[in-house]
């Protein structure tokens, strides 16, 4: 963990400093539970992404700890993979991406900075999405303070239909003339960001883009021409071939989530998550387990603890709900998932005892069977998508990177 809170400046003032907490290492782990990551399923879902991706450039989506699979690591091993470049949602997860030695382009897309963002920006090379004058003038004034010389570049977002950040296509012409105004910065890249890529029916991506390219136009009246476009998230770079344009952004695919419609893509989930039985005991037809007595026995059964729980990332609302694979066999989640420890019933897996292998996400083989659960599977049990589940993995569950 950080302890540095602030930095002094030549001025005087006490800059503040942003603090990440440290997720729990290999090394110190003493329960079983773990998220091991396939670093060789990584590399075979970029392969699929390329050859889906054609000539357009792959700049690999690595927001929210990469998708909980650990962004440090994950970036090493996709820029070993010649990766082009990645992309973040925040000016910190680029800063970590650096500071872990990656030195791949780098741009940063949620157009939120704020405080010493900009001199992170300008001093770690990191591109920055921006559509709002105010953002250029902060950028450009950091550019002057620091005696730059060459314009840094930036990619200018237009909003096209999604109605969270970016210009408004009506007033794309007056904003970059506006930016066009100041030397010290230099856009190189438009983009936007489409909003039902991965829904059933996908007419609206052809109207996201009709407004792009108009927009395109206006930028291009004005004597700016981009050295890349770029729309295409991981649903539309399988489904949607006019959307690849100059570089494709995957993000989910490249942890191996297909596309909920469309084709088949051969993707491989990179995470499995695996614990062990720390207890066991014998109840009663009509015992109740767990907070609230929400289960309760209809026959003599074995219920067996696992030490996960909500505040690692295993939700809640999997209370009797969800599985879990022990031997091979599913195994059902009873009682309320509390924050640490999770029942599951083992009626019909014999002989389990602690230090039995339980695999919460992904597959296990075993003597009762072969098996796998999936992040979509969870995600519909507790209602929300399957980027919710890979990113929900706390901190506090340690990562082990495996090749095959």
């Amino acid at each position: 963990m950080q302890v540095k809170l602030r930095e002094e400046q030549p001025d005087g003032e006490l800059a503040p400093r942003v603090l990440r907490p440290r997720r729990a290492a290999p090394a110190d782990a003493v329960r079983p539970t773990r998220a091991e990551i396939n670093l060789g399923h990584l590399r075979h879902n970029l392969k699929a992404v390329r050859r889906a991706a054609g000539k357009a450039r792959v700049f690999g989506v690595l927001k929210a700890d990469g998708y909980g699979h650990g962004a440090p690591a994950v970036a090493r091993t996709l820029e070993r993979a010649g990766i082009d470049g990645f992309c973040v949602a925040l000016v910190e997860e680029g800063v970590e991406l650096r500071e872990a030695g990656i030195g791949a382009p780098i741009l940063v897309m949620s157009g939120a900075y704020y405080g010493q963002a900009w001199a992170e920006v300008v001093e770690r090379q990191i591109t920055p999405v921006i559509f709002d004058p105010g953002h250029a003038e902060s950028l450009a004034r950091e550019v002057r303070m620091r005696g730059r010389t060459a314009p840094t570049p930036v990619h200018f977002k237009v909003d096209t239909g999604m109605g969270r950040l970016g210009c408004d296509p009506s007033r794309v012409g007056p904003v970059l003339e506006r930016m066009r105004a100041m030397p010290e910065i230099r856009i190189v890249g438009l983009m936007t960001h489409l909003a039902c890529a991965d829904e059933e029916q996908i007419d609206s991506v052809g109207m996201q883009l009709d407004l792009f390219d108009r927009a395109t136009a206006v930028a291009r009246s004005q004597g700016i021409e981009p050295e890349v476009r770029h729309a295409a998230n991981s649903a539309a770079l399988f489904r949607a071939s006019a959307a690849r344009l100059d570089l494709v952004r995957p993000g989910i695919a490249l942890f191996g989530i297909a596309p909920r419609y469309g084709a088949r893509v051969d993707l491989r989930p990179a995470m499995k998550i695996r614990t062990e039985v720390v207890a066991t005991r014998d109840i009663r037809a009509g015992d109740a387990v767990g907070y609230g007595w929400t289960f309760r026995a209809a026959r003599q059964s074995r219920i067996a603890t696992i030490p996960m729980g909500y505040a690692d990332g295993l939700s809640r609302h999997l209370s009797n709900r969800g599985e879990v694979l022990v031997m091979g066999r599913r195994a059902r989640i009873v009682g309320n998932v509390s924050m640490n420890l999770t029942m599951i019933d083992v009626t019909d897996h014999p002989d389990v005892e602690p230090g039995e292998e339980v695999v919460v996400l992904g597959p296990q083989q075993g003597k009762l069977g072969t098996d796998a659960i999936t992040a979509e599977e969870i995600a519909g049990h507790v209602g929300s998508i399957a980027w919710d589940v890979l990113t929900s993995v706390s901190r506090r569950v340690p990562r082990f990177y495996r090749e095959p």
